[in-house]
């Protein structure tokens, strides 16, 4: 790693620095311990560390006439056929090997992803039978940062928590916008639940946010306070889309 630094950089404070990051010792609860080979996962430079190092990989494989998506160790090779994609394969397998460094065991795999149950996932997206849609480990965390910020006792002002909620729905939704196998509704509703349930809370009135209380707080009164709605956001949005924008995505995926 500090080899394929030192081929890019030349400052030697700096390489000196992340000789020192890439030693420092480890805490994990009240253990410690010293790495030995590696950059730490989780630390802010990994990433970093990452492009560098795997850099030669994406070479090797553009080399070899196949086209690879990567996001520092995460990566997805597409192929035109079965035979392409096990020698692409074989490619990625030794160039690992010669590196000292390991394939996912669970996450490597070959399939078609145009056909059900051959699909993949990527960067927090599943690819699928010529659709896309937001993976469940993404949509777990979604559900569980919306919760944190939701909490029927937290004695905030329901517009407080529409903006400290407005921040995470703009941000997923400026992610996961192109989403085609189903539309953004299902967390538009999850948020409004959860909303319903702390007005509900705050009026001494016990409630989950859902059944009758839909009547009484309807989706436009939370619309005429400033609730960011994902669901209209992306129908908007693709309507200006050209009408070749969903043919140029399947193509992507395949």
């Amino acid at each position: 790693m500090l080899a394929k630094v030192e081929q890019r950089i030349s400052d030697g404070r700096i390489n000196k620095l992340l000789e020192m990051w890439l030693k420092q010792e480890i805490m994990d609860e009240c253990k410690t311990w010293e790495p030995t080979s590696g950059a730490t996962q989780g630390a802010v430079i990994s990433p970093l560390l990452s492009n560098i190092y795997l850099h030669d990989l994406d070479v090797a494989v553009t080399n070899a006439g196949f086209k690879m998506l990567r996001y520092a160790d995460d990566f997805v090779i597409l192929t035109r056929s079965q035979e392409e994609a096990n020698r692409a394969l074989s490619l990625v397998q030794a160039w690992v090997d010669e590196h000292k460094l390991a394939l996912h065991p669970e996450k490597t795999h070959i399939g078609n992803c145009m056909i059900e149950g051959q699909g993949f996932e990527f960067l927090g997206y599943k690819f699928e039978a010529g659709t896309s849609w937001v993976r469940p480990k993404s949509i777990q965390k979604f559900r569980d940062r919306i919760r944190e910020k939701t909490s029927r006792s937290c004695g905030k002002s329901i517009q407080k928590v529409i903006s400290e909620v407005n921040s995470i729905l703009k941000g997923w939704y400026g992610y996961f916008k192109n989403v085609t196998k189903y539309t953004l509704g299902t967390f538009d509703s999850f948020v409004r639940r959860r909303l319903r349930a702390i007005i509900q809370r705050q009026n001494k009135k016990k409630s989950f946010g859902a059944g009758w209380c839909n009547v009484n707080i309807p989706n436009k009164f939370f619309a005429d306070i400033g609730l960011f709605n994902m669901e209209e956001s992306q129908r908007s949005y693709l309507a200006r889309q050209p009408r070749w924008g969903n043919s140029r995505l399947e193509s992507r995926m395949r």
